[in-house]
């Protein structure tokens, strides 16, 4: 398709495939330098907008969306939590970020974030374009990479451009644009899932519910005042529409019973869905002119709510880096970014894993297993040292300034 003639040719320093919150927020950090950006998604803004995704925000994440103009909106719809709660075999602990770290995480949904800055890139004029088709990103090797695709209207497009960024989810195409003999991929699939579902009940909890018992693992998280989010451990090949209502409830009910008489407000539930497990990373995270950034370039299970935040902190760094390599800096402004993201990015599947099997139930385990994990189950929730680790990890890392 590459030699196919186009309607329209666009010429901007930076073009990025992928219009979810990663690509979204380097245009935006790159608009407000005076940078231009075009970015296109197969998706329409519809799809994105109505998928509904998880979201815990580090406190670094949630001001950088208030200070650099996206929206407030986080300040008045989004719920400040200073902790979190395990329950171990009923007995609930709660590990008080602020008081040990001195920082917080938001509760506020991804879809809530993606609709905060697709309405700023249309309120500050930035060019997206949402269900495209037929994407092809060329001459990556080269100093001038091109982007082609068809809009809704069926007209054929160019893009030329100095840096293609490749946003494009964990179902990247531009991922694979690297070389199968000069790319790496990391990855683990874990042997369970989670069972989510979205009800339509009051809230049973003021912060997050993280539950570990001899029935299995449960989430129990929150949309608003009136949604709730909830998930448990299940078996991968797990089908959704096989469980009753009752039969949910029975089971979420059973994974956070405890000697206080702590019980979940149930409701109707609206949607359920099974969500499997997988760690990856590619490496490397640039190849020419391209540049991968979040999910295109990594994933982590959900358990330590690390995903969005590290995406958002991928184009934070490629941000600065390629507005120094486009005034000048060059290459040398451009080799910064991959050590710089995959820092965070191995932290964070650390501590992702590390997480994950600290609560979850893993098949086939030995009682002695079982046995061990309630060891160090004990050692985090009973320890200053253990809770303070959890919370250093879950709300993130700081941002070091470069020298």
């Amino acid at each position: 398709m590459a030699a196919t003639t186009v309607d329209t040719i666009a010429s901007v320093p930076v073009a990025v495939v992928g219009a979810g919150p990663a690509g979204l927020m380097l245009a935006h950090l790159l608009g407000r330098a005076g940078v231009d950006t075009i970015v296109i998604d197969t998706r329409t803004r519809h799809e994105i907008e109505t998928t509904q995704r998880a979201g815990i925000l580090e406190a670094d994440v949630a001001r950088d969306l208030v200070d650099t103009g996206v929206s407030d909106r986080i300040l008045r719809d989004g719920d400040e939590h200073e902790g979190v709660e395990l329950r171990v075999d009923g007995q609930p602990h709660r590990i008080d970020f602020q008081e040990l770290v001195g920082a917080s995480v938001w509760l506020y949904p991804q879809t809530d974030v993606f609709a905060d800055l697709a309405n700023a890139r249309d309120r500050d004029g930035g060019t997206v374009h949402f269900g495209i088709r037929d994407t092809e990103v060329l001459g990556i090797t080269t100093d001038s990479p091109r982007v082609r695709y068809t809009s809704p209207d069926g007209a054929r497009h160019e893009i030329r451009a100095r840096y293609v960024v490749g946003a494009d989810g964990s179902r990247s195409m531009c991922r694979d644009l690297v070389p199968e003999e000069r790319r790496v991929r990391y990855g683990k699939e874990y042997p369970f899932a989670w069972f989510g579902i979205l009800a339509e009940a009051p809230m049973s909890a003021p912060e997050l519910v993280y539950a570990h018992s001899e029935h299995g693992f449960a989430l129990i998280s929150r949309r608003t005042e009136t949604v709730q989010r909830m998930y448990f451990q299940c078996d991968p090949d797990e089908s959704a529409d096989a469980w009753s209502d009752d039969r949910i409830w029975e089971t979420l009910q059973a994974r956070v019973a405890g000697h206080d008489g702590f019980r979940l407000e149930e409701g109707t539930i609206t949607e359920r869905s099974v969500l499997r497990f997988r760690s990856f990373v590619q490496q490397p995270m640039r190849w020419g002119s391209m540049v991968l950034a979040g999910d295109a370039a990594h994933t982590v299970p959900p358990t330590g709510a690390r995903g969005l935040n590290l995406a958002l902190h991928d184009v934070k760094v490629l941000a600065d880096v390629l507005l120094r390599a486009l005034g000048g800096a060059g290459e040398a402004a451009l080799e910064e970014y991959e050590p710089r993201a995959l820092q965070r990015v191995w932290r964070a599947q650390n501590f992702s894993y590390w997480m994950t099997r600290l609560l979850h139930t893993a098949p086939g385990g030995s009682p002695y297993d079982l046995r061990r994990q309630l060891g160090e189950l004990d050692n985090v929730v009973g320890t200053r040292a253990g809770r303070a680790y959890l919370a250093e990890q879950y709300t993130g890392w700081p941002v070091r300034p470069q020298n």
